[in-house]
């Protein structure tokens, strides 16, 4: 389609050729981005696509004005049982992504886009959209559902890794985090590696394979980070990353043995926590905060002024965060009387998982949380009655 006011011309990339010609152009629109998504990078979505994309349709939305590159939404369908569902391409492993939009374009180029979105499909389902979206703004009241998924914790690194540190945590916890490294230093040669060069961070990535499976020995997992296939692709997406200097894997080695890993992406000033893992032999010791302190450190050495979490809200990241900026699931453009069936039943089970965390979440509180308030008034009780 061609808009005669503003010579814009939108198609639809349906090929893997014709995708890995909006290379050159692709990452701009990316660095656009209010919060820029590391997992819509061109080499991330074409590895992604090479290793995942069988039995998928690709359906990318792109708006050019000539030659350039105006905006894009890298969608791609799948069938299941007779139901066509569009989701993004890279699918639950999106978090940031977004529509993408060349700085300084109207709304009207990005609804030239989006109008497209899942026209072709009984119902859209995308993960990890932020607000605000520019997907959700260009569709202007379109029937599109946002549900809060994850919490995604921010962190400001300005003020340098020292300021910030002091300011975010107490002596007293600054004091548990130097016995914990203490502690492990006394069980041997203790280091903090940290693998930036293409030749670094493949080694680096085999021990974190490594110790991930250690990890998760017997334990749902549902990244697939550690699968035989995962594996394959996060070998292949690395050598983009690392080639361009956007991937780093903080390793924390004991007598030269990997016992914990961070693997994260810096990305125009920003640190994106991608993966992380210990070996359970030393979980007294809380392996895993001191590398994440080490890569957080590292981080801030090198410029990092933000540093997104992206995950749910656990402890050791509220401890340091500054606040969250949640991602959502958007879930609706429903055709037709199956698709409208579809979003009522997949929100309402959404929904209904989400009580179900909270009242889990409760229950934690209840009999961890609230323990040592319990022993206490029943020790009150008890000392009343006698």
């Amino acid at each position: 389609m061609q808009t005669r006011e503003t010579a814009i011309t939108t198609r639809t990339v349906s090929d893997e050729a014709s995708f890995a010609a909006l290379g050159d152009q692709w990452d701009d629109l990316v660095r656009a981005m209010p919060r820029p998504c590391p997992f819509f990078l061109h080499s991330w979505l074409s590895e992604w696509w090479r290793h995942f994309g069988s039995g998928r349709e690709l359906a990318v939305g792109v708006a050019t004005r000539g030659d350039r590159l105006l905006a894009a939404l890298p969608l791609c369908s799948r069938r299941r049982y007779g139901v066509t569902i569009t989701e993004f391409v890279g699918g639950q492993g999106t978090a940031l992504g977004d529509l993408l939009l060349a700085e300084g374009e109207s709304r009207a180029v990005a609804a030239a886009v989006a109008q497209e979105a899942g026209a072709n499909s009984h119902l859209t389902d995308l993960f990890g959209l932020p607000a605000p979206s520019a997907l959700v703004q260009a569709l202007e009241g379109s029937e599109l559902h946002l549900v809060e998924r994850v919490e995604a914790p921010v962190l400001d690194l300005r003020g340098g890794w020292e300021s910030v540190y002091a300011g975010k945590t107490s002596s007293k916890k600054r004091n548990f985090h130097r016995r914990r490294r203490r502690q492990l230093e006394s069980l041997g040669k203790l280091d903090v590696e940290l693998a930036r060069t293409p030749e670094e961070l493949e080694e680096a990535l085999e021990d974190a394979f490594r110790i991930h499976a250690l990890r998760w020995a017997g334990r749902p997992d549902g990244s697939g980070f550690g699968t035989p296939e995962g594996m394959r692709f996060h070998r292949a997406a690395l050598r983009p990353l690392a080639e361009a200097d956007r991937a780093r894997i903080v390793t924390l080695k004991l007598d030269g043995r990997g016992i914990a890993f961070h693997y994260y992406f810096v990305l125009w000033g920003c640190m994106y926590v991608h993966r992380l893992a210990f070996d359970p032999e030393f979980s007294r010791y809380s392996p895993g905060l001191v590398t994440t302190l080490a890569a957080l450190e590292a981080a801030s050495e090198e410029g990092v002024s933000r540093v997104e979490f992206l995950g749910g809200a656990e402890r050791y990241k509220v401890e340091i965060a500054d606040h969250n900026e949640p991602l959502y699931q958007g879930i609706g453009l429903a055709h037709g009387v199956v698709g409208h069936t579809l979003v009522k039943a997949r929100l309402g089970f959404i929904r209904s998982r989400h009580q179900l965390g909270r009242a889990s979440r409760l229950r934690r509180f209840y009999y961890d949380g609230l323990a040592p308030v319990r022993r206490f008034v029943g020790r009150f009780a008890h000392s009343n009655r006698g």
